[in-house]
């Protein structure tokens, strides 16, 4: 008969050894003292120390992964685990196994995913930095938490349960640090149930392989990337708005604000700011729809009323619409130039403001089509 765990215990390691005995040990004094049917799977990536060495002498299985990243370590021991529940932990002994019930229990009750918060819990003296402590980990754990409508105090908690069929709904891909807020936001995403419990924090023994800003950058990149709302339609939607206002105010004239005039220049900034915000709409759009075609989303309510009642063709006419009223205006400053005989004329408002309708009106033209050709995609996943 087939050895069936109900719990697996993964560590991703690399050069470890001053810690992950101590870690197996505590692992196995858990079991023991819960009666929990468990393993415990080493996943190595590369240690040249004596980490190996040290977790095969207490009986641990131990599995490779030549692939580089604390998200590829992590992946490939939680495919190899065999439990019901998966609990993943760091291997450099900064948490305590013993409490590794008080994750599991909610797991019993009907949760999909537990992740601990050492900042309800206690964090012991000097074990994250300050600037973790009160920057970096407060900023991405707020980000994830307005992005992606969650309500976590510690997203990059490495002290992690969840069930081998959540993991399942996940499809996880990312192979470095990232890795611990893609498992967070695909939860999210996944609509699957999610709690925090405190947990403590102890400090670390050995070098941190962690890379404050190069690691930092690599969530805020990834949280950004997978929020294409935030990132191109919230900034892109208010760069538009503003500069719209900005030229059709100007069209009438100089505007003066406290003394200080307000004037042509301004009214070129602003055709540029609209433009540029238009394009980023669209770049959000497309965004959004691609993230359906490559099955991160599932559905999108604005992708959605997109499909259903702004067609290519209607694109097609709201575009030349408004290219037309750009170009009746540019062909009646035309008109009044010829009956001019020529002449100098004062009409540079009226023209920045026109081509600006008029760029406008091309962009939705041609974005209409890309949306299409996305949209077919999407009904064909």
């Amino acid at each position: 008969m087939e050895y069936k765990p109900e719990v697996s215990v993964v560590l991703p390691c690399l050069n470890e050894e001053a810690t992950i005995g101590e870690c197996i040990k505590n692992i196995k004094s858990m079991f023991k003292k819960e009666n929990i049917n468990g393993e415990i799977i080493v996943s190595d990536n590369g240690s040249t120390d004596n980490s190996i060495k040290i977790a095969k002498s207490l009986n641990t299985r131990v599995i490779n992964q030549p692939l580089k990243g604390y998200g590829a370590a992590c992946l490939k021991g939680i495919h190899e685990a065999g439990g019901k529940f998966i609990i993943m932990a760091d291997s450099d002994a900064t948490y305590d196994f013993l409490e590794t019930p008080t994750l599991l229990k909610p797991l019993k009750k009907g949760y999909d995913f537990v992740i601990g918060t050492r900042f309800k819990g206690t964090i012991k003296k000097d074990a994250m930095p300050w600037a973790h402590r009160y920057i970096g980990n407060p900023l991405l754990s707020g980000l994830v938490n307005l992005f992606f409508k969650v309500n976590l105090s510690d997203v990059h908690c490495g002290f992690r349960a969840f069930t081998k069929k959540a993991f399942e709904k996940m499809n996880l891909k990312t192979t470095g640090m990232e890795f611990a807020s893609e498992m967070v936001i695909s939860t999210v995403k996944n609509r699957l149930k999610v709690c925090e419990v405190p947990i403590s924090y102890n400090k670390r023994k050995g070098r941190s392989k962690l890379k404050s800003f190069s690691d930092g950058w690599r969530h805020l990149r990834f949280i950004l990337m997978y929020s294409p709302t935030y990132l191109f339609l919230v900034p892109g939607l208010f760069l538009f708005l503003v500069g719209l206002v900005g030229i059709t105010v100007l069209r009438q004239g100089p505007l003066s604000v406290g003394g200080f005039n307000i004037d042509i220049h301004f009214m070129l900034l602003g055709s540029l700011v609209t433009m540029l915000g238009y394009q980023i709409i669209n770049l959000g759009l497309c965004a959004r729809t691609y993230a359906i075609t490559i099955g991160f989303e599932k559905h999108d309510k604005l992708i959605d009323f997109i499909a259903k009642y702004i067609n290519l063709e209607r694109g097609i006419i709201l575009g030349l619409g408004v290219f037309l009223v750009g170009f009746f205006i540019s062909l009646r400053i035309l008109i009044n130039w010829i009956h001019g005989n020529f002449s100098s004329m004062n009409e540079i408002r009226n023209i920045i403001f026109s081509m600006t309708i008029l760029i406008v009106g091309v962009q939705t033209i041609f974005s209409s089509f890309f949306l299409s050709m996305l949209l077919v995609e999407k009904d064909r996943v």
